[in-house]
C-alpha cells in the first residue's frame, strides 16, 4: 500500500472522522452498496483508499438534498448496469421539492394557527386574575372568539 501522505490509505476512524460519519455509517453504506467494500489489513482492519473520502462527502450531500439511501442505492446500481438514471434523479428531485413545498404550506398554516392561538391565550390572560385558571387549552373546544383569525381545526 502506498505510504505517501495525500495518497495513503485510510482506516475506518480516520475516513469516519474525515467525513463526520460514524464508522457504523460506513458499514451501512457498504451494505446498501454506496460506498466500496474496502480492502482489509492481516489484522482484518478495513482500509480505504484516499478517494473515498471525496466519496462520502457526495454520499452527505446527495442525501442532504433530500434523496434516501435507498433511491441512491437504486440510481447507482443502475448507473453500474450500464443504465442512465438522469431522468428519473430529475424526477425524483422534482417530486422531493413538490413534497418539501407542500409540508412548508402546512407548516405555515400551523404557524398561523398557533400565532392566532397564542394572540387569543393573552386576552384570555388578561381578563384572568392572577392565580386564577384562564384554561388556555380548554379554549380549543370552543370555536375562536371574535376578532381573532380562524383557527384550523387541526394542526399536524
Amino acid at each position: 500500500m502506498d505510504e505517501r501522505p495525500s495518497e495513503r490509505f485510510l482506516q475506518a476512524g480516520e475516513l469516519a472522522e474525515r467525513t463526520g460519519v460514524s464508522k457504523d455509517t460506513l458499514r451501512f453504506y457498504e451494505r446498501e452498496g454506496l460506498l466500496a467494500r474496502p480492502d482489509r489489513l492481516p489484522n482484518n482492519y478495513r482500509v480505504y483508499p484516499p478517494e473515498a473520502v471525496e466519496r462520502v462527502l457526495w454520499i452527505r450531500r446527495v442525501l442532504a438534498a433530500g434523496f434516501t439511501v435507498e433511491e441512491l442505492s437504486r440510481i447507482l446500481a443502475e448507473r453500474e448496469h450500464g443504465g442512465v438514471p438522469c431522468r428519473k434523479v430529475r424526477d425524483l428531485g422534482a417530486a422531493k421539492l413538490a413534497g418539501m413545498e407542500e409540508r412548508l404550506r402546512d407548516l405555515q398554516a400551523a404557524r398561523d394557527t398557533l400565532q392566532s392561538l397564542l394572540e387569543d391565550w393573552d386576552r384570555r390572560l388578561a381578563g384572568t386574575a392572577p392565580g386564577e385558571r384562564a384554561g388556555l387549552l380548554d379554549s380549543l373546544r370552543e370555536p375562536p372568539r371574535k376578532g381573532t383569525s380562524k383557527r384550523k381545526v387541526a394542526m399536524r
